[in-house]
C-alpha cells in the first residue's frame, strides 16, 4: 500500500506540473492562431522532441513490448520506420512544408488540388487522429489499471480527462513545452526498464541462451510485414497534421530539416528499447497475456524507479493525446468552423470554438477505446490511411502536374473506404491495409492522367513555395 502511495504521489507531482506548464502558456493563447500556433518561434531541437514524443505514446512503448514478447527484436521496426520515416521528411520534405506557409495538411493539399480536397483530407484525417486516440487510451488504460490497481475502465476515463483539461487550456504552447518535459521523462523510463529487465535475465548471455535464435532476427516478423510497417510509418510522417502544425513553428527551412533529423534520432533508439524489453519479459514471465509484457516489469521494481516509469508512461500518453486533440481541433476550426460558421472572423468565438472542439475530440475517443484489444493493429490502421495522403503530398511537391484534382479528390474517398473495409475484412491473402493505402492513390491518379479531357477536368497546377494567403 505505501509503494502504490509513493507511485501515486510521483505521478500526482508530474501531472502537478504539467498543469503549471499549462496554465502558464495559456496565458498567451488569447487568439485562436497563437492557441493553434503557439504563438513564437521554437528552437529546433525542442520542435524535433515534440514530433518525435508525439508518435511514442503508450501504444508504441506497450504495443512493441508487446509484438516482441510474441515475435522478437524485430517488432523494433513498428516505431524504427517513424525514425526512417523522419530522415526522409528532412530530406524530400521539411524545407517545402515550411515555406508553404500552411499549418494544416488540408490546407497544404488544397493549395495545390482545390478546396474539395481540403475538405476530404480534413475528415481523413481528424479519422486517423481520433482512431490513434483510442488505441493510446486503450493502451494507456490498461497499463495505469495493472500498475494502480484500479478499473480499466476508470483508468481510461482519467486519462482522457486530464490530458484534454491541459491541452484546452494552453494550447500549442503548452503541448511543445509538455511534449519536451514527456520526452525527456520518457526516454529516462525506458533505459530504467531496459536496466532492470537485462539485470534480472541475468545479462545479455544468459538471454540469448534462454531464448531461440529467431527473437533476435532483425525480419523475424516477415519482410513483408517490416515492409508494410515502413509504408505506413512514413505516410505517417509525410501526412499527419500535427507534424505540419509543428514545423510551422520553427524559425527557418533549415531548422526544420534539422527538427525532423532530432525527431528520427529519438524514434530509432525507443524502438529498440522498447522491443528489447519485450524480448526480457519473454523469459521472465512466459506465460502471461502479450499485452502485459510491459507492465508485468514495472510492478515489481522499487517505487521510486517504478514512479519515474509510470510517470514517463503518462507522459507518453498525455504527450500524444495533447498532439491528437490539438492537431483535430485545428483542422475542425480552419476548414469547418471558420469558413461556415464564422465568416467574418470574430476573434472571440474563434478561440471559444478552438478550446470546445480540442476538449470534445479529447474525450470523444474514450468511449471506444473501452473495447479496443489489439491497440498496435489499430495504430497501424491509423499510419495507412495517412499514407494515402502521403503518396498526394509527393505529387504534389514533386510532380506537380501529375493527376487531376478529381482523381485526388477520388483518390482520397476511394483509399478510406477501400483501406478501413480490407483492415475490416482482416488483410485478406496477407496483405496489409498500407499496400491497399498506397496502391490506391497511385493508381487513381494515373488513371486521371490517362483519361483526363481537355477542359473536363482541371489538371493539378504547380504548387508554390511562397506563403499561401488565407
Amino acid at each position: 500500500m505505501q509503494s502504490a502511495w509513493l507511485v501515486l504521489l510521483i505521478v500526482g507531482g508530474y501531472i502537478a506540473i504539467l498543469a503549471a506548464i499549462s496554465f502558464l502558456s495559456g496565458r498567451s493563447a488569447r487568439t485562436s492562431s497563437s492557441f493553434a500556433s503557439g504563438g513564437k518561434v521554437f528552437p529546433a531541437v525542442v520542435i524535433g522532441f515534440l514530433m518525435g514524443s508525439e508518435f511514442i505514446g503508450t501504444t508504441a512503448s506497450v504495443g512493441t513490448a508487446q509484438a516482441a514478447y510474441e515475435s522478437g527484436i524485430s517488432a523494433a521496426w513498428n516505431v524504427v520506420s517513424l525514425g526512417v520515416g523522419f530522415i526522409l521528411f528532412s530530406l524530400l520534405l521539411a524545407r517545402k512544408y515550411r515555406k508553404l506557409g500552411e499549418i494544416t495538411i488540408s490546407g497544404a493539399l488544397a493549395s495545390h488540388f482545390g478546396n474539395r480536397v481540403r475538405v476530404a483530407t480534413s475528415l481523413v484525417m481528424i479519422c486517423a487522429l481520433l482512431i490513434v486516440s483510442v488505441s493510446v487510451y486503450a493502451s494507456g488504460g490498461a497499463v495505469l489499471a495493472s500498475l494502480l490497481d484500479i478499473d480499466k475502465s476508470f483508468a481510461i476515463a482519467l486519462v482522457g480527462v486530464l490530458a484534454t483539461a491541459y491541452v484546452s487550456v494552453g494550447g500549442m504552447r503548452s503541448v511543445v513545452y509538455t511534449n519536451l518535459l514527456h520526452a525527456i521523462v520518457m526516454l529516462v523510463g525506458i533505459v530504467v526498464l531496459v536496466v532492470v529487465a537485462t539485470t534480472r535475465v541475468g545479462g545479455l548471455g544468459e538471454l540469448t541462451a534462454k531464448l531461440p535464435p529467431g527473437m533476435f532476427s532483425l525480419d523475424g516478423v516477415g519482410l513483408s510485414q517490416i515492409f508494410a510497417w515502413m509504408l505506413a510509418g512514413v505516410g505517417a510522417t509525410f501526412a499527419t497534421q500535427y507534424i505540419v502544425q509543428a514545423i510551422t513553428t520553427v524559425g527557418d527551412s533549415v531548422k526544420a530539416q534539422r527538427a525532423g533529423f532530432y525527431s528520427s534520432l529519438f524514434l530509432i533508439c525507443y524502438g529498440f528499447l522498447a522491443a528489447f524489453i519485450g524480448v526480457c519479459t519473454a523469459v521472465l514471465f512466459p506465460h502471461i497475456d502479450s499485452i502485459q509484457a510491459l507492465p508485468s516489469l514495472i510492478v515489481d521494481l522499487d517505487p521510486l524507479l517504478a514512479g519515474v516509469v509510470v510517470a514517463g508512461l503518462a507522459g507518453a500518453m498525455f504527450g500524444t493525446i495533447a498532439a491528437l486533440s490539438i492537431g483535430a481541433s485545428t483542422l475542425l476550426f480552419k476548414d469547418f468552423y471558420q469558413p461556415y460558421f464564422n465568416p467574418k472572423a470574430d476573434e472571440r468565438r474563434n478561440l471559444v470554438f478552438i478550446r470546445v472542439a480540442a476538449g470534445v475530440t479529447g474525450l470523444l475517443p474514450i468511449v471506444l477505446a473501452l473495447y479496443a484489444s489489439d491497440v498496435l493493429a489499430v495504430t497501424f490502421l491509423a499510419k495507412a490511411l495517412r499514407a494515402t495522403l502521403a503518396v498526394l503530398v509527393l505529387l504534389m511537391f514533386y510532380a506537380p502536374r501529375y493527376g487531376t484534382r478529381n482523381g485526388a479528390l477520388w483518390t482520397i474517398m476511394i483509399a478510406l473506404v477501400a483501406t478501413i473495409g480490407w483492415f475490416l475484412a482482416g488483410s485478406p491473402f496477407g496483405i496489409d491495409e498500407a499496400y491497399v493505402a498506397v496502391t490506391v492513390p497511385i493508381v487513381v491518379m494515373t488513371l486521371s492522367q490517362l483519361f483526363r479531357r481537355r477542359g473536363a477536368d482541371a489538371p493539378a497546377e504547380a504548387t508554390s513555395t511562397e506563403p499561401v494567403a488565407r
